[in-house]
């Protein structure tokens, strides 16, 4: 007999390119305004003294390649990211060791109910209504860290329906990834199957039924999601 008192939840998981292996996703960390370019786009000053850090939850992570519309806004953004699985983890990671807690990386879209989330920074609460939404964090395949070897930069673009929306390097984040894993150690103990979406370069803007988006990051592949 089962001691829980209803089936439990699915565990949220992304899949490993060339394996038949799945990678079990534990918790979905985010930095917003990563990219100066991006920071500038959303009315604020890049040169910040410490990140800020927000989470979706596990569960918004979609490799079904469509991404439902969600209600309650009429403006819905993409934001295309670089994730970051890891593999350890711990408490007060030194930024020279962060990048062996690296399981490997994929293409993911931040996708957010935009006309929310300028509500709640209006009212000052918080912005889950905007940001964990069902099937927010598309995501491709997992790439090992062992392939693909430590990865600092590297074209990240993202088209919609055909036309580039968004484009830059990886080597243009404000915070490294290394110094990402180091900062949220010191807030929170990290472990294996803890994603970091890395942050998303500027030409964020809206995206309507019908849409479909085309990720790509030098050395990643690509992801394409249609919104329904």
């Amino acid at each position: 007999m089962s001691k829980f008192s209803f089936a439990p939840a699915l565990q949220p998981q992304i899949s490993i390119a060339g394996s038949n292996q799945l990678f079990p996703v534990r918790r979905v960390y985010c930095i917003g305004r990563n990219y100066a370019e991006h920071a500038v786009e959303m009315g604020h000053d890049p040169k910040t003294s410490l990140p800020f850090f927000f989470q979706k939850n596990p569960n918004n992570v979609n490799e079904t390649g469509n991404f439902i519309y969600p209600s309650h806004s009429n403006d819905v953004h993409h934001e295309i990211e670089m994730i970051v699985a890891l593999c350890s983890g711990g408490t007060n990671i030194d930024v020279s060791q962060a990048d062996t807690h690296i399981f490997g990386y994929s293409i993911g879209l931040d996708m957010t109910r935009r006309d929310l989330q300028a509500e709640m920074k209006r009212l000052g609460r918080p912005w889950e209504v905007s940001k964990a939404v069902e099937g927010s964090a598309p995501t491709s395949q997992l790439h090992l860290r062992e392939e693909t070897g430590f990865i600092t930069s590297g074209i990240i673009k993202l088209l919609v329906n055909g036309e580039i929306k968004q484009e830059s390097n990886l080597n243009k984040m404000i915070w490294s990834v290394s110094e990402q894993i180091s900062i949220l150690s010191e807030y929170y103990e990290l472990a294996a199957g803890d994603i970091i979406m890395t942050g998303t370069p500027a030409g964020v803007g809206p995206v309507k039924k019908g849409d479909v988006m085309l990720g790509s990051i030098e050395g990643l592949g690509d992801l394409t999601v249609t919104v329904d």
